[in-house]
């Protein structure tokens, strides 16, 4: 017993000692060399403590310096991190989304429609739109490969019908000159962002101009109640809103694209369990049809297929019908209305 409380104290040195040197190390988005021999130190006085474990004589006083430290570093430095919105951002993320609501009436302002050239020559544009939540007809989600089938980014679209779709795709909002890094993610580096959008700017993006690495992009249409329809997009106005209002921290792992997708979806009853799938994001697709959310009975290889549009989207191009052709050959539900209702019940 000894053995393993002596050997669990030490990984969890290991762990504080790592995640605190990567937290000096990258501070507020702004390295420097003082940070840099902040966590140098850091790291040593970990290591230095981890070595003391075997002195009975060392151990104590280094164990209490190091959870003084450790405190600081957390409360000090940590903590004191805070969240902006007034960074000097990308061109492509320099403008947030916000919505006014009036009754049934939704206007959304700051809808992203980019015109690329390539993926990084572009020219940013918005616009603004009222949409009626008693149009909403249905959900689509979007799931975007480029590393292996285990990670995927996804996007949510809702159909409104003769109003068209709206696109809401959940990332981290870089500074200019700035790349995503995943470790990063961890580190309160990248405030968190809903980019509302036409699917002509932020699907076409994915499809048709990302080539390093390519991105292999699929459409499934989901079939909730309108009454569970209409929360969920109340609850993204809301969110979208709120960070319009107060930023908050991007995170890799609790506050990304497919969990922040999760959270969303509680605020209807009943909703989906969380499952090491959300994580994992690139198996959402077959968690939610294993749900039987796609109201749908053909396999899922075969839906799966069905689902890929990369070819149509560089066949449609730049057409102002991208949302409707892109998904001209998707197996529609076969289920009546009424047993799709009873799948959400």
């Amino acid at each position: 017993m000894r053995f393993i409380s002596w050997s669990l104290l030490a990984f969890l040195l290991v762990g504080t000692t790592t995640w605190s040197v990567l937290a000096i190390y990258f501070g507020d988005s702004h390295g420097s060399l003082l940070q840099t021999c902040g966590a140098t130190l850091f790291g040593i006085f970990g290591l230095m403590t981890l070595v003391s474990l075997g002195f009975v004589r060392w151990r104590s006083s280094f164990l209490l310096s190091y959870a003084v430290l450790f405190v600081v570093v957390l409360v000090g430095w940590w903590f004191a991190v805070k969240p902006l919105n007034d960074r000097q951002w990308q061109a492509d993320l320099a403008k947030l989304p916000y919505a006014i609501v009036e009754g049934d009436a939704v206007t959304v302002h700051n809808i992203r429609n980019v015109d690329y050239r390539t993926e990084v020559d572009f020219s940013p544009a918005y616009y603004s739109k009222k949409f009626d939540v008693n149009k909403l007809e249905g959900l689509d989600l979007f799931a975007i490969y480029w590393m292996g089938p285990a990670i995927a980014h996804t996007i949510v679209s809702f159909n409104f019908g003769d109003q068209g779709y709206l696109a809401v795709s959940i990332e981290a909002r870089k500074e200019l000159g700035e790349g995503y890094s995943t470790i990063k993610g961890f580190f309160r580096q990248y405030e968190l962002t809903y980019i509302v959008a036409d699917e002509r700017d932020v699907i076409r993006l994915r499809t048709n101009y990302r080539k390093d690495p390519v991105e292999d992009v699929y459409l499934y249409q989901l079939h909730p109640p309108k009454a569970n329809l209409h929360r969920l997009f109340m609850e993204y106005i809301k969110e979208i809103n709120g960070l319009h209002e107060k930023p908050a921290f991007y995170n890799t792992l609790l506050d990304n694209c497919t969990t922040a997708i999760w959270f969303n979806t509680r605020v209807n009853p009943g909703h989906l369990p969380f499952s090491w799938k959300i994580l994992l994001s690139g198996y959402l697709p077959e968690y939610l049809y294993e749900a039987n959310a796609f109201a749908s009975h053909i396999p899922f290889e075969t839906l799966q297929k069905q689902a890929y549009i990369n070819r149509m989207a560089h066949t449609v191009g730049l057409s102002a019908d991208f949302s409707r052709q892109i998904r001209s050959n998707l197996e529609p539900s076969i289920l009546p209305n009424n047993a799709v209702e009873k799948i959400y019940e």
